[in-house]
């Protein structure tokens, strides 16, 4: 499982989730959000820059109290973001940059190593306009959204 975070020309990941495996209560969980990711990479990432604003879909992990605790402790901003809303998340367009950049790859990864050294690679070469454009697309996704009541937008 990878974790990663973009915005306007600066980038944070991928990180890797450590110690998951099959079974019930080995995913991702609030501890291991706040353990693996919040802790040592957001956090210290906010500390370092001004109005910044945490982005985050639904996921248990991002709503679970712990979490919500320890960043509002850790003065960390986040998004509303409504439970059943579109996902507008500029990030997802930027996983799918980067899995099409691993999926072109020939050979492709093989072993888990491979694919954690090919994902690093993938990262570091998408360009940082390319980030930029996607943050600034936030404006036009929105009102796309607006402008169909909800419906299906072309993002």
């Amino acid at each position: 499982m990878v974790w990663g975070g973009i915005g306007l020309n600066q980038s944070l990941g991928p990180v890797f989730f450590n110690n998951l495996g099959p079974g019930r209560g080995n995913g991702i969980t609030a501890q291991r959000y706040i353990d693996q990711i919040l802790q040592p990479h957001v956090v210290p990432f906010f500390q370092a820059r001004r109005n910044c604003v945490l982005q985050q879909d639904n996921a248990r992990p991002h709503t679970a109290r712990v979490t919500q605790a320890f960043l509002q402790h850790n003065n960390i901003d986040i998004m509303a973001w409504p439970a059943l809303s579109p996902d507008l998340n500029p990030i997802e367009h930027f996983w799918d940059k980067l899995q099409r950049k691993v999926n072109q790859l020939r050979p492709g990864p093989r072993t888990a190593a491979e694919l954690r050294q090919a994902l690093i690679n993938a990262w570091c070469n998408i360009p940082r306009d390319a980030i930029n454009r996607l943050i600034h697309s936030m404006r036009r996704r929105c009102q796309a959204v607006i402008n169909v009541h909800g419906g299906h937008t072309p993002y």
